[in-house]
Formats: structure tokens, C-alpha cells, sequence
């Protein structure tokens, strides 16, 4: 079996796109291992929720620095001494330097609630409701300095029902996110998804080089959640 990546997860909140990474990499078929979460905020649920699992959580205090920079060079630090390969943003809550970015370029990997590039940046499902969209969804991309943007690797699709609330959307995209980002993690990890001019390509046979992927298919009511 080819060697696995090393994958370290970064947070600010609860956690529950980590727990589902953490889960799919227990499965030692799968082309990742997550090797360390950090969060930039120590109050974080989501570092508890590591440690139950069996992996290493670290505060990293980002009101303890002096500046960005050096909240990143430590972070980064971090990430060296324990060999990562890839990074997964799953709710972190902090924007990152051209620096950093350029550092992780092509092995840096977030999710956001919508159909990029539509509805970058907050409030999005919100927003989706005021737009009168009737499809919205989740995407995985590769990050840049700009926010919400980049190569995006995948994308689940989700459909906006008659009489939706902001959080019964987000209630539904999450349910998407959580099987979508494991999916995603899969196709990098493994090689089948990479980087050529700015743009994801392939190697799966039968999908289109430019095409985003729709995966998974929309849920419905019928359909077993777990």
C-alpha cells in the first residue's frame, strides 16, 4: 500500500467536519491520516472531540501572539515537526497570510456551505434564501490568499426547500459537508486530484477534466443519513 498522508486539521469551533475526516482516515484503506488538530481558539469543543478519537489536539492561542506572523510561525512549526503533508481547514475562523498560503500552496485544503463561486465569505445560507436560488451545496477547494477561493476539488449539491430558515438550510449543507470532505480529502490524497495551472485535474477515468464533482448525490428523506 502506498504510504499514507500525514493530514493535520485546523479549527476554531465544535468540530464536526474533523470528526468526520478523523472517522473516514480510521479506516486504514483510506490515503490519509489525521497526525494532529489545532485550534486557534483553546475553548474549542472540537479539541475534546480529537482527543476522544484518539488524536493529538493543540491549543494555539492566536490572542497570545504579538502578530499574525508569528502566530503562523509557530503554527507552522507545528505542522513541520510532525511531517504533515496536507492541511484541512474545518471551520477555522482565521484568515491567512500570503505567506502561509504560498507556504501550503497546493496542499492546503477548505470547505465552504455554498456552490463556490457562488456566496463566498459569511452568512451564506442566508443569503442563498434572499437570492431565491433553489440549488446550493458545499465545495472543497484548494486555499488562496483570497478567501473562499481556489481550485475547487469537489462539490455537493443540496436543494433549497419551500419554506427553508437560514438554519434548516445549514442543518442540510452540513449533512452534505460531512460525507463531501472525506471525499475530497480521498481524491487529493491519493493522487487523483491535483493541481495543473490553477485548475484540478483527474485521474479518475470518465471524469471530465474541468468538470466539478457532484458528489455526494443530493440526500432525501428516504435516504439512511449515517
Amino acid at each position: 500500500m502506498t504510504k499514507r498522508k500525514r493530514v493535520a486539521i485546523l479549527i476554531s469551533g465544535r468540530g464536526s467536519n474533523m470528526e468526520s475526516l478523523i472517522r473516514a482516515a480510521q479506516d486504514p484503506d483510506y490515503p490519509a491520516e489525521i497526525v494532529t488538530v489545532v485550534s486557534n481558539r483553546p475553548d474549542a469543543p472540537g479539541l475534546a472531540r480529537a482527543k476522544a478519537l484518539g488524536i493529538e489536539a493543540v491549543p494555539l492561542d492566536h490572542t497570545k501572539f504579538p502578530s499574525r506572523m508569528t502566530f503562523e510561525l509557530k503554527l507552522n512549526g507545528i505542522l513541520i515537526e510532525r511531517q504533515v503533508d496536507l492541511v484541512c481547514n474545518a471551520g477555522f475562523m482565521r484568515l491567512l497570510t500570503a505567506e502561509f498560503v504560498n507556504r501550503w500552496l497546493d496542499r492546503h485544503l477548505n470547505i465552504h456551505p455554498s456552490l463556490l463561486p457562488a456566496f463566498p465569505g459569511l452568512d451564506t445560507h442566508q443569503r442563498v434564501l434572499d437570492s431565491g436560488a433553489w440549488i446550493t451545496g458545499a465545495s472543497v477547494h484548494f486555499v488562496r490568499v483570497e478567501m473562499d477561493a481556489g481550485p475547487i476539488v469537489a462539490q455537493a449539491a443540496v436543494p433549497v426547500a419551500p419554506g427553508d430558515t437560514a438554519d434548516s438550510l445549514a442543518e442540510r449543507v452540513l449533512a452534505a459537508e460531512h460525507r463531501l470532505y472525506p471525499h475530497a480529502l480521498e481524491l487529493v490524497a491519493s493522487g487523483a486530484a491535483y493541481v495543473i495551472d490553477g485548475r484540478v485535474l483527474y485521474t479518475t477515468p470518465g471524469v471530465p477534466l474541468r468538470a466539478a464533482m457532484i458528489s455526494p448525490p443530493p440526500l432525501t428523506k428516504s435516504e439512511p443519513q449515517g
